[in-house]
C-alpha cells in the first residue's frame, strides 16, 4: 500500500512541533537569562570603534574577567580578591595597538591596557612555591595562577594578574604562607581575607564576594546551553522541512483510502441485500456443516477401532494371568516379607522424625505469628498503595486535562500564528503599495513644484506687462479712452488694415514730437525703474535662500530636540541602573529607582523612589537622616559614575552614619568606582579597611603631625 510505503507516521509531525514549541520557550527563556545577566555585568563588556579601516579585531583579546575560566566555584571569591580592579583590564598584542584605541577608539570610560609584549609579569619562584608547599600541604597553599584556565598565549598578562599570590582554605596556612621568612608571599583565604607580608591585614564581611566570576560562569554556561538547544531547534525544523511534503502527501493518501473504505462498505452493505448473495451464504453453511458431520464420522470409526483393540488385549491378558498365578503368588510373599523389614526400620527413623516435627511445629508457631504481624503491615501498605493509586490515578487525570488545554492553547496559537502570517504578507503588500505611492506622490510633488515655479515666471511676466501697460497709460492719457476701439474693424486701430506706410509717416510725426518733449523728459526714469526692479529680484532672491534656511535649521533643531531626548533617556537608564547599585550596596536589603510621575514621560521630570524590604515608601519623609544622607550620596555618585572623573574629593560623607554603613561606602568606592581616585576625609575607622594610602593627622607634644601608611602593592 503506497501509505504505508511513505518513510512518515502519523503524529510524527505534530511530536515535531511540540519539541520545536519547547526549544523555543527554552531557547527564549535562556536569551531572557543572558540579557539579565549581560545586563549585570555591563561594566565587564568592553566596547570600542575600529581605530582605522581593516582594523584586526582579533588584536584586542578582551577584559580579563571574560578570558579566564574558574576551576573551583568555591575559590571565586580568593580570585576575586586576589585581582581586585584588574579584572576589568583589557589585555591587547601589542602596545600600539593600545595606543591605536586610547586615541582613535572612542572609549567610553576609562580603561586600563595590558599589551602581551610589553607587560613584565611577576610569579612566585618555584623554590618559594615548594616552600609553602612543604609548609602547610599542597591541598591548603596553591598559587592563584593555578587556579583559572586560560589560553596559552595569554600567559604573561594572567601571571600578571594572578602570579604573585596565593590562595589558602585557612586563616592559619594564610599567615604561615605570609610571615614565613622562607616564603613571605601575599596570600588571600577563601573567604577574601588578605595576609600581606608588611603585616597589613584587610577581612571581615564581604557580602556578595565571588559575584562577578559566578555571574560570568552562569552566563557561560547558559551560552552553552543555549548553543545546545538552538542547534536542537535548527534539526528539529530541518527535519520539519523535511516532512512537510510527506505529511502533505500520507493526508492526501489517508483521505483517498477513507474515502473507498467507505466505497467499500457502501458496495457490501448492497451486496448483502442481494438475493444471490443471501443463496450463496446458505451453501457455504451448508457445506460447512456436511464437513463437520464427515469429521465427527471419521472420529466415532477411530473410537469403535480403537474400543476393539482393547478388548482383544483384555482377553489376552486373562489367559496369561491364569497359566502364572503360582509364580506370582511367591513373588508377592516375597514382597510382603520385604515390606515388614522397611517398616520397622521406618517406624525407627519415624521416632526422630516426630521430635524433628515437634521442633517444626513450635518453629512453625513463631512464624505464624510473625506471618500475622506482617499480614498486618501488609493490609496498612496495601490500604496506603490504594491511597496513592487514586491520588496518582487523580493527577494523571489532571495532566490528561492539562495536556489537553495544553493541545488547545497550541491550536489556537498555531491559528494566531497563521493569522499573524497573512497579516504580515498582507502588510508586506500594504508597505510596497504605500512605497509606490510615496514614490508617486513625490513625483507629483516635483512636478507640482515644477508647475508652481512656472505660474510664479508667469506671475512676474504678468506682472512685468501689467507694469508696462499701466506706464503706457500713464504716459499716453488716450489709451485709456480709445481702448475699447483697439482691433475693431472699420476703427483707426483696425490692425489688420492699418497701411504700414501711413503708420510709418505717423511714426515719423510722433518721433519727431518725442524729439520735441525730449528736453522736458527725464530720460534715467527707465534706468532708476530697471535698477529697482533688480534690487526687488534682489531681494527676493535673498528672501527665498532665508526660508530655505530657516526650514533647515527647523530640521535640525527638530533632530538635536530628538538626540537631545535619546541622550535623557539614556542617561536616565543608565543613572538609574547605577543608582539602584549603588543604594543597594550602601544600605542592604533596599531598592532605589528614579521614575517619572505618573501619567507623564522622563521628560517632565523624575521622581525618588525607596523600597525596604520589597515594599516602596510613598514618600521620602519616611526615611530617617541617615537614610536620606545615604540616598543623596547614591544619587551623586550616579550622575558622577555616568561620565566618571579621575579624581573626586569626599568630605566626612561619613558623619551621621553609623560603622557598617561607613564600611559600605568603602566598599561602594572600590566596587562601582575601580578607575577613580578618592581622596576622603574620615574621622571613622570603617573607611580606613578600604583606603591604599592612608594620612593621619595628630598632636605630638603639642604639635600637628600627619603620618602616611602606604599598603603593600602588588609586584
Amino acid at each position: 500500500m503506497a501509505q504505508e510505503s511513505l518513510p512518515y507516521k502519523e503524529g510524527q509531525m505534530e511530536a515535531l512541533q511540540r519539541d520545536r514549541a519547547y526549544e523555543l520557550e527554552q531557547v527564549q527563556k535562556l536569551k531572557d537569562e543572558m540579557r539579565n545577566l549581560s545586563g549585570q555585568l555591563a561594566n565587564v563588556d568592553f566596547t570600542y570603534r575600529d581605530p582605522e579601516k581593516n582594523f584586526d579585531r582579533s588584536k584586542v583579546k578582551g577584559v580579563v574577567a571574560r578570558l579566564i575560566k574558574v576551576k573551583d566555584s568555591c575559590t571565586m571569591t580568593a580570585l576575586e580578591v586576589t585581582a581586585g580592579g584588574k579584572l576589568f583590564n583589557v589585555v591587547v598584542d601589542t602596545e600600539s595597538t593600545g595606543k591605536q584605541l586610547l586615541q582613535n577608539g572612542n572609549l567610553r570610560r576609562r580603561v586600563t591596557i595590558i599589551p602581551l609584549n610589553k607587560i613584565q609579569p611577576y610569579t612566585v619562584h618555584p623554590r618559594v612555591q615548594h616552600a609553602a608547599v612543604k609548609l602547610v600541604g599542597k591541598e591548603n597553599a596553591e598559587l592563584a595562577l593555578s587556579l583559572v584556565g586560560y589560553d596559552e598565549d595569554l600567559r604573561s598578562a594572567m601571571e600578571f594578574v594572578f602570579g604573585s599570590t596565593f590562595v589558602c582554605k585557612t586563616i592559619d596556612a594564610a599567615k604561615e604562607v605570609a610571615f614565613n621568612r622562607e616564603i613571605r608571599t601575599p596570600s588571600v583565604t577563601l573567604e577574601g581575607d588578605i595576609f600581606q607580608p608588611s603585616g597589613l591585614l584587610t577581612g571581615g564581611s564581604r557580602k556578595g564576594g565571588g559575584d562577578l566570576l559566578r555571574q560570568l560562569h552562569e552566563l557561560a554556561e547558559t551560552e552553552q546551553k543555549l548553543s545546545v538547544h538552538q542547534r536542537r531547534l535548527t534539526e528539529i525544523e530541518a527535519k520539519i522541512t523535511e516532512l512537510l511534503p510527506l505529511q502533505k502527501k500520507f493526508m492526501d493518501l489517508k483521505a483517498q483510502f477513507e474515502l473507498k473504505s467507505y466505497d467499500l462498505s457502501l458496495f457490501q452493505g448492497r451486496a448483502e441485500q442481494n438475493e444471490h448473495h443471501k443463496l450463496g451464504e446458505l451453501v457455504k453453511r451448508i457445506e460447512q456443516e456436511l464437513e463437520e458431520a464427515q469429521s465427527a464420522a471419521k472420529e466415532k470409526q477411530l473410537l469403535y477401532e480403537d474400543c476393539v483393540n482393547k478388548v482383544l488385549v483384555l482377553e489376552k491378558s486373562i489367559k496369561d494371568n491364569d497359566n502364572s498365578r503360582e509364580g506370582r503368588l511367591k513373588d508377592f510373599e516375597k514382597k510382603i516379607k520385604e515390606t515388614k523389614a522397611q517398616m520397622q526400620s521406618a517406624s525407627k527413623n519415624l521416632k526422630g522424625h516426630e521430635n524433628e516435627k515437634e521442633k517444626l511445629i513450635l518453629e512453625k508457631e513463631a512464624i505464624i505469628k510473625e506471618l500475622a504481624s506482617l499480614e498486618t503491615q501488609l493490609a496498612s501498605l496495601r490500604t496506603q498503595i490504594d491511597n496513592l493509586t487514586s491520588e496518582v490515578e487523580e493527577q494523571r487525570e489532571m495532566v490528561a486535562s492539562t495536556r489537553n488545554m495544553h493541545d488547545q492553547a497550541q491550536s489556537e496559537l498555531n491559528s494566531i500564528r497563521m493569522k499573524l502570517k497573512d497579516c504580515d504578507s498582507q502588510i508586506s503588500g500594504i508597505l510596497k503599495e504605500q512605497q509606490r505611492l510615496q514614490h508617486k506622490l513625490s513625483e507629483t510633488n516635483l512636478e507640482r513644484k515644477k508647475m508652481e515655479n512656472e505660474v510664479k515666471r508667469m506671475e512676474m511676466e504678468q506682472k512685468d506687462c501689467s507694469t508696462k501697460v499701466d506706464k503706457l497709460m500713464e504716459k499716453h492719457a488716450w489709451i485709456a479712452s480709445e481702448k475699447q476701439l483697439f482691433g475693431k474693424t472699420g476703427t483707426d486701430y483696425d490692425f489688420g488694415l492699418r497701411d504700414p506706410r501711413n503708420a510709418r509717416e505717423e511714426l515719423e510725426k510722433l518721433q519727431a514730437q518725442q524729439s520735441g518733449l525730449e528736453k522736458r523728459v527725464n530720460k534715467k526714469v527707465m534706468a532708476m525703474f530697471e535698477k529697482a526692479e533688480d534690487e526687488y529680484n534682489d531681494l527676493m532672491s535673498k528672501k527665498n535662500i532665508i526660508e530655505n534656511d530657516k526650514s533647515k535649521i527647523k530640521k535640525v533643531i527638530e533632530e538635536l530636540d530628538e538626540k537631545k531626548k535619546e541622550t535623557l533617556k539614556v542617561t536616565w537608564v543608565k543613572v538609574n541602573n547605577d543608582f539602584g547599585s549603588i543604594f543597594s550596596t550602601l544600605l542592604p536589603g533596599t531598592m532605589g529607582k528614579l521614575e517619572p510621575p505618573e501619567g507623564c514621560s522622563f521628560l517632565d521630570g523624575l521622581e525618588v523612589r525607596v523600597a525596604f524590604g520589597g515594599v516602596w515608601k510613598q514618600s521620602l519623609s519616611e526615611l530617617s537622616g541617615g537614610q536620606r544622607s545615604l540616598l543623596a550620596l547614591s544619587l551623586i555618585l550616579a550622575l558622577l559614575l555616568f561620565k566618571p572623573a579621575p579624581l573626586y574629593i569626599l568630605d566626612e560623607v561619613d558623619a551621621a552614619l553609623d560603622l557598617s554603613h561607613t564600611q559600605n561606602i568603602g566598599r561602594m568606592i572600590k566596587t562601582h568606582f575601580p578607575h577613580s581616585q578618592f581622596i576622603v576625609v574620615s574621622l571613622k575607622e570603617g573607611m580606613f579597611n578600604n583606603a591604599n594610602v592612608l594620612f593621619r593627622t595628630k598632636f605630638v607634644d603639642g604639635v600637628s603631625t600627619v603620618q602616611r601608611t602606604v599598603a603593600a602593592r602588588q609586584k
